[in-house]
């Protein structure tokens, strides 16, 4: 099983995933694949980093993996990629098409997978090249994610709406 889980900030997207890929977990503890690549000693960044360590202690794994996501997901297993939108802005400077093929690389196994997003899709336009190519990609990556989705979920001040 492949799911979706998106939302905008602090919506409580990662909770409802969290929740999800413990339910599809039979046989021992989930992954939890943190993508945050910590390399820019941001403090703030840090304390949210530290909450969700806490948090998810007891219940999963944890594996960092900020760029190529073939490298941890394997056969019968189940995962929480948390988070996409980390990842993609991790790889900004490959083509969208690399990026598409490693989502679909992974769909293709035997894994149960949770993926969060953020929904960063209902801003403006933004100025710089950087952060509407962004705002592009996240909006590109999650339709794609939705084709290769079996279920996926729109949250809102931690209320899941089932979409798929």
């Amino acid at each position: 099983m492949k799911v979706l889980y998106f939302g905008g900030q602090k919506s409580g997207k990662t909770s409802a995933a969290s929740q999800k890929a413990l339910e599809l977990s039979t046989n021992g503890k989930p992954y939890y694949v943190a993508t945050y690549d910590n390399s820019y000693n941001d403090s703030s960044m840090q304390d949210r980093i530290d909450k969700h360590l806490n948090e998810r202690r007891d219940d999963f794994l944890t594996i960092e993996e900020p760029k190529d996501l073939t490298k941890v997901i394997e056969d019968n297993n189940v995962y929480l990629v948390d988070c996409i939108s980390m990842w993609l802005f991790n790889n900004l400077e490959l083509e969208e098409e690399v990026l598409k093929q490693q989502l679909r690389d992974i769909c293709k196994t035997k894994a149960n997978i949770v993926f969060v997003l953020n929904d960063v899709s209902c801003g403006v336009i933004p100025f710089d090249n950087q952060s509407r190519r962004f705002v592009d990609f996240s909006g590109l990556i999650g339709q794609e994610l939705v084709k290769l989705c079996d279920e996926v979920y729109e949250v809102k001040y931690s209320l899941s709406k089932k979409l798929k």
